[in-house]
């Protein structure tokens, strides 16, 4: 077998285990996924609260490719390496401007590729939002692919319910297809700005009690961001 149907292959019998073993763990409210676009690049833009996203993610979006960062890190174990490997995933050295990433996930966007992206840059925890990163601002400054806000919340307490036999709630929620403006030239500014508005369309998708930072933050004047089917 040829070395892509193999990573195919795999791909394939690690979703289907994982879609399975969430379904155990978790009841899944996915139903809001039929609205992520069949086909062509997307952004897939989340807010990142455990482990947990990135299975789901991965199984109940198939048969649609998905690739996303992961911290570089992840690759220091051996299982998480291969597993990550089979995903696609790209590694991601944090605090530093990691050009050779961000070249990977614009080809994969040219390729018509769903990559996920968590601004935040880390893991919440709690489920409560974080500040964004401004690199969402770059990817989108140099890619035309429509930026897709989804929200996840309810399983902060994986663990808790785990060690009580009990299955948590996952929920899924999808925003609109977003596209930037056009802005002439995107400075440092501009793309935390971006960021940061990104995550107000993720809060909006959020119950109140998980929008953290972004609770109190008004929109802008004029958006940066505009409904992707905009002229």
């Amino acid at each position: 077998m040829e070395p892509g149907l193999r990573r195919r292959a795999a791909r394939w019998a690690v979703n289907g285990a994982a879609r399975r073993l969430s379904r155990m763990a978790c009841r899944v409210d996915d139903a809001e996924l039929s609205r992520v676009p069949a086909c062509g690049p997307l952004l897939l833009v989340c807010n990142h609260v455990n482990f947990l996203e990135v299975p789901l993610v991965m199984s109940h979006l198939q048969p649609r490719p998905v690739t996303g960062f992961a911290k570089a890190e992840t690759w220091d174990s051996p299982v998480m390496g291969l597993l990550f490997n089979i995903w696609g995933a790209i590694p991601l050295r944090r605090g530093e401007a990691d050009v050779a990433a961000i070249r990977r996930v614009l080809e994969a966007l040219d390729q018509g590729m769903i990559v996920a992206v968590a601004p935040e840059g880390t893991r919440s925890g709690d489920g409560c939002l974080r500040r964004a990163k401004p690199g969402i601002g770059l990817l989108a400054a140099h890619s035309s692919a429509p930026i897709l806000p989804v929200a996840y919340f309810g399983h902060e307490h994986i663990w808790s319910n785990v060690k009580r036999l009990r299955r948590t709630e996952f929920h899924i929620r999808v925003g609109r297809p977003l596209r930037p403006r056009p802005n002439g030239r995107w400075t440092a500014e501009k793309r935390q700005a971006l960021a940061d508005e990104v995550m107000r369309h993720i809060a909006a998708l959020l119950p109140a009690e998980y929008r953290g930072a972004y609770a109190a933050m008004q929109p802008p004047d004029r958006p940066l961001l505009v409904a992707a089917s905009s002229p």
